[in-house]
């Protein structure tokens, strides 16, 4: 029940001692703002580095190759190692119960593309259709590469929105012809990406027809798998890592290339990537809790102190309370509603002002740096901090409450 005397005495305790009240409530308040501003810096590294991986599967193991730095089995060092379609077709057989996608491309970074009177230089690369889903490319309009595409060799072309409004200003691509290095390529399909305009600045052609408009043989420049992942993070990194490794020893062996060899042959398994990440973040996570905490432990101290402030210069009145027959209970209890107001009132504070200043200068974070993204605090979790918080000063406070209780009437009688 609201006891309205019992609220305004405890007000006009805390407005006697205003200045202690103002600086404990202050350290509260500052240390609950700083663990929800550092729970939201970390949130906001965590939503960056998943923005980033989001532009491809997670789960993703690519390869390249480059130029030998090393002889081999009477080869001499300097050799480009060409994969070709053979190579792809190698790798796919030996580790096919583990792939969910795969593909193989051949690209040439700077193409001319025009439709009209519009021309651009654009990325022009020759894939499977399973790299929509290793690009994480969605279809906005119309469909990707199909198998028919390729078996055909077919002259049709998925290209990116920012080619879509580069070149077709508004109009419908779909069905359209555009000129690739002059011939004729008719759009099936835009797709946007996670990457944004670089990604998207790129059109899309089967494989197997860029491999004969462009001379290329049996020639492709790299390769692209994703991992079917296993229930277990750490189990689905470790045959990521066996995979990758084994893709490695695999192509050197294809490729007569020295196994020490670290530039012929480059293989990026993303999942690692993912987990040393990871794991940076929850150590990040970890130091910026335990900072916070940290300073609220001083605000939490800091309520103790004054209680204890508090009760020794109430300890006459405390005596009287007890002398007109105040139970122990009692005492107890007001010494530690005020602690608790001290603290509840202060920390909700600081939670709102931290909410509202994430809120305010969240966009602008992001816009100094691509790392921090959406900074925020779960609302659920930070009002649980402030719960937390109460209860600790009502602990904190507990000691000079139980302090309180046991003083005898006659000795806070003669308190000077």
């Amino acid at each position: 029940m609201f006891d309205l005397e019992r609220w305004q005495e405890i007000f006009e305790t805390l407005r006697k001692n205003k200045l202690r009240t103002f600086l404990t409530g202050l350290s509260v308040a500052s240390g609950i703002f700083i663990l929800v501003a550092l729970l939201g810096i970390s949130k906001g590294i965590e939503n960056g580095v998943k923005s980033e991986f989001e532009q491809d599967a997670t789960n993703k193991i690519s390869v390249w190759t480059g130029v030998t730095t090393k002889g081999y089995k009477g080869l001499n060092p300097g050799r480009y190692i060409q994969m070709k379609n053979s190579t792809f077709e190698a790798i796919e057989n030996q580790y096919d119960d583990y792939f969910e996608y795969r593909s193989k491309d051949y690209m040439i970074w700077g193409g001319t593309v025009s439709y009209n009177n519009e021309t651009g230089d654009y990325r022009i690369r020759g894939t499977l259709p399973d790299n929509q889903f290793i690009e994480n490319a969605d279809i906005g309009s119309g469909r990707f590469i199909n198998e028919s595409d390729l078996e055909e060799s077919k002259k049709v072309a998925v290209i990116g929105n920012k080619m879509k409004v580069d070149l077709f200003k508004g109009e419908d691509p779909i069905n359209k012809n555009i000129q690739i290095f002059g011939m004729n390529f008719k759009v099936v399909g835009v797709f946007y990406d996670p990457g944004g305009d670089r990604e998207e600045s790129q059109v899309y052609i089967p494989v197997s027809t860029a491999q004969k408009i462009f001379n290329a043989g049996e020639n492709i420049r790299n390769m692209s798998f994703t991992v079917k992942m296993a229930k277990n993070f750490d189990e689905a990194v470790a045959v990521s890592n066996a995979i990758a490794q084994g893709m490695e020893q695999k192509i050197k062996e294809i490729h007569t290339v020295s196994p020490d060899d670290t530039s012929a042959v480059r293989v990026n398994n993303t999942l690692e990537q993912a987990e040393e990440i990871y794991s940076l973040i929850a150590i990040i996570q970890a130091v910026f809790w335990f900072i916070g905490i940290f300073t609220l432990v001083a605000g939490i101290v800091g309520v103790g102190n004054i209680m204890l402030i508090i009760v020794k210069e109430r300890t006459k009145e405390i005596g009287i309370r007890k002398a007109l027959g105040a139970l122990p209970s009692s005492i107890v209890s007001m010494v530690l509603q005020e602690a608790v107001f001290v603290t509840m009132f202060a920390g909700l504070f600081g939670l709102i002002f931290g909410l509202a200043t994430l809120e305010i200068f969240g966009p602008y974070i992001e816009e100094m740096t691509d790392f921090i993204r959406y900074p925020q605090v779960d609302f659920n979790t930070a009002l649980t901090s402030v719960f937390l918080l109460v209860l600790a000063g009502g602990i904190a406070g507990f000691i000079p409450a139980y302090r309180a209780a046991r003083i005898k009437p006659i000795i806070a009688l003669r308190d000077e």
